[in-house]
């Protein structure tokens, strides 16, 4: 009795249960079939493929009464009229590859079941070797009898070459997507604008629509015509004058082999005389079967060209696309589509207009001062048509002196594509608050002037060896980064970690890392000739090696009682203090005090804290048999002494941390920008992308 009180709790879960299969087709169908307009684009798209040339189109009480559509093509044969309104049936694919070049308006063979789904779908076909015509019903996707007391097969009847494809009543059996659609007038308006943009893109096929029982359509038009004359037609003369042709092609491949992902672009867009209310958008692909889908990155491109110029947007665009480089297999209704390489496509077309536009505008604008301005230029005029002044005509400069001579086009940057390039911008820190208002430093914004390094004069065979290896493994690409970056700020002192800015790149870098081998660059490059740094008063060099033995863990390993180890190393040193002082510029008196230290960069001064771990390093670390790993393996200490502390913070106060910083933002990167070459292996884990900020665009636009 417990188990079964327990069952039916209301915090047990709800038991899973496997869908009817009528249920999964109708949720399918609605993925497809929105409204009338959409079940007429399927249709449209199936008598396109069947290479009609007449299309007619009858509508009643906005097609959610009927829906008829009429063409001339290939018909259906006999034999595939039992499968026909099945799911997933199809003659334009047989195989996921076929996807990547597909070259007809449908292939997931959905749209016929989606409809017999939703409405009652009657199909009269006549292909041109059969005598006669075919009909068929179909309800939920199989055939059913036309009349009561009949068989389901397709029965034979009268008719004409093509298929003549009836939809009643649709959304009968789901009331409540019945009850959202619009007045029947607004789902007839919508009807018109797919037939409209449709006929345009084929003016080589006569397209005729109309209401049921009206003697004249209200739309119709020619099969001898070009797109200009459908615009024309279609959409009216004042439009059809004002527009202009943009022929856009991809970059061709350097090595003149056929790039499988090339593409061309044919647009119609309006000069900036034309304004309307509402932007015009019309994207067809594919260059044999034109597909009208949507690109919202496109859209909002061409908008950003045009904001310059009318506020308000502006008419049609129309343009092709090569099947290869479009990802068809997003949306079940393909209205919505993927370019390859699509902010390459994006830029490529936005630019062509933007110039087609800016050219035309200055080709039509009198000589004057306000030529330079050509944005201003433009709004001006619009200002004059809104007090109610007509348009400049075309002939408008029949009395001037001549054509004016264009300006330079400056193309507009999209913003996921505007760089900050000013050093003075703000940086991370200064976007924070400052609880201590003695922290407020207004210098440290300043620019410090970092003085020339000339590379010393080397006879030793080693040192030119170690030279050309750097060389040998430089990153050019990183190292470009690196010399053109902006700072952003740094993220975390104790593991030295800053950000900086690269074109529209944000890179999270190891600044100790990159540092200790700028350093030893900088050592590499003056070795022999650097500058002495002095320290007064002078410290003993045994107790510097003894304060960082006395701290060092793992010293017992050695065997030598710490004492020992600091004998050992102090009189390495100084048995080799004449070789230090010549090519290191490190000078240790006979005392053992030292006297001097080399200086790698007159404006910055290493961390003195961590000098003993310094010293004391220099005596295992240090490989004093052989020249070539004498004087890299010292270099390498030098540069490790240099570079900022990571992973330990050793000063002492927030006053010396905001002076590190200082250094490490206004002397250690600036240095980075002048003297730094890059080599490869930064690239394993102390330089990392983070952000780019056209990727950062597409993730704001999904959101």
């Amino acid at each position: 009795m417990s188990q079964e009180k327990s069952a039916s709790s209301p915090q047990s879960p709800l038991p899973i249960h496997r869908l009817h299969q009528s249920l999964i087709n109708r949720i399918a169908a609605g993925e497809i079939i929105h409204r009338p307009a959409s079940a007429l684009k399927e249709l449209l798209e199936n008598c396109l493929d069947a290479r009609a040339t007449s299309i007619k189109i009858t509508v009643k009480d906005g097609g959610m009464k009927l829906l008829q559509i009429q063409d001339n093509g290939c018909g259906i044969r006999r034999s595939d009229l039992p499968i026909l309104a099945e799911r997933f049936t199809t003659s334009k694919i047989s195989s996921f590859s076929d996807l990547s070049r597909i070259t007809t308006y449908g292939f997931r063979g959905e749209a016929l079941a989606s409809i017999s789904h939703v409405a009652r779908l009657s199909v009269v076909t006549k292909t041109r070797s059969e005598a006669h015509a075919w009909k068929a019903c179909y309800l939920d996707g199989v055939l059913v009898p036309s009349k009561p007391g009949q068989t389901p097969d397709p029965k034979p009847c009268a008719g004409v070459d093509g298929t003549i494809i009836t939809i009643e009543d649709m959304f009968y059996n789901t009331p409540i997507r019945l009850s959202a659609l619009r007045s029947p007038s607004e789902e007839y308006a919508r009807v018109l604008d797919v037939v409209t943009k449709y006929a345009v893109h084929n003016p080589a096929i006569s397209f005729l629509c109309k209401k049921a029982g009206s003697p004249s359509p209200e739309i119709s038009t020619s099969p001898a015509s070009d797109i200009l004359q459908a615009i024309r037609s279609l959409y009216g003369h004042a439009i059809a004058k004002e527009l202009l042709r943009v022929d856009v092609t991809s970059e061709q491949s350097k090595d003149g082999i056929d790039d499988p992902e090339r593409w061309s672009a044919e647009a119609y867009c309006t000069n900036a005389n034309f304004q309307a209310k509402k932007m015009v958008f019309l994207l067809f692909i594919n260059r044999a079967f034109t597909v009208l889908v949507e690109s919202s990155p496109l859209r909002r491109a061409i908008e950003s060209v045009y904001s310059g110029f009318l506020p308000k947007g502006t008419f049609p665009f129309v343009i092709e696309m090569d099947p290869r480089s479009v990802d068809v297999n997003v949306h079940p209704t393909k209205r919505e589509v993927l370019f390859l390489n699509e902010e390459a496509i994006v830029e490529r077309i936005s630019d062509a207009i933007q110039q087609n536009v800016v050219g035309q505008s200055q080709s039509r604008v009198p000589s004057s001062p306000a030529v330079s301005t050509n944005s201003a230029s433009l709004k001006g005029k619009k200002k004059a048509r809104e007090d109610g002044n007509e348009s400049e005509s075309e002939d408008s400069n029949e009395n001037d002196d001549g054509p004016t001579k264009s300006a330079p086009l400056v193309q507009k940057t999209l913003s996921q594509h505007k760089v900050r390039t000013s050093l003075q911008d703000r940086t991370l820190e200064s976007m924070l608050p400052v609880n201590d208002p003695s922290r407020s430093d207004d210098s440290s914004g300043r620019a410090v002037r970092l003085r020339d390094i000339k590379e010393s004069q080397c006879s030793l065979t080693s040192i030119a060896e170690l030279r050309q290896s750097v060389v040998k493994n430089v990153h050019h690409d990183l190292t470009e980064i690196i010399r053109n970056h902006v700072f952003v700020g740094i993220v975390d002192n104790i593991r030295c970690l800053s950000l900086i800015q690269h074109s529209t790149k944000l890179y999270l870098i190891n600044h100790a890392t990159v540092a200790e081998e700028m350093f030893y660059q900088l050592a590499l490059m003056q070795f022999g000739n650097y500058r002495r740094l002095r320290l007064d008063p002078h410290p003993p060099l045994r107790t510097l090696v003894e304060l960082a033995v006395n701290i060092e863990s793992g010293t017992e390993r050695s065997g030598l009682q710490k004492s020992e180890i600091v004998d050992r190393i102090a009189r390495t040193l100084v048995d080799r203090r004449e070789m230090l002082s010549e090519y290191f510029a490190l000078d240790i008196s006979e005392s053992g005090d030292v006297l001097t230290l080399p200086h790698l960069l007159k404006e910055y001064t290493p961390d003195l804290n961590k000098l003993p771990t310094f010293l004391m390093r220099l005596g295992p670390q240090v490989d004093w048999k052989s020249e070539r790993e004498c004087f890299e393996s010292f270099m390498r200490e030098l540069a490790y002494f240099y570079s900022p502390a990571s992973g330990v913070w050793s000063g002492d106060g927030a006053g010396q941390e905001k002076s590190a910083a200082w250094q490490t933002e206004h002397i250690l990167f600036h240095a980075l920008r002048r003297f730094f070459i890059a080599p490869r292996s930064l690239l394993d884990n102390d330089v990392v992308q983070v952000a780019n900020l056209p990727d950062l665009y597409r993730v704001f636009e999904r959101c």
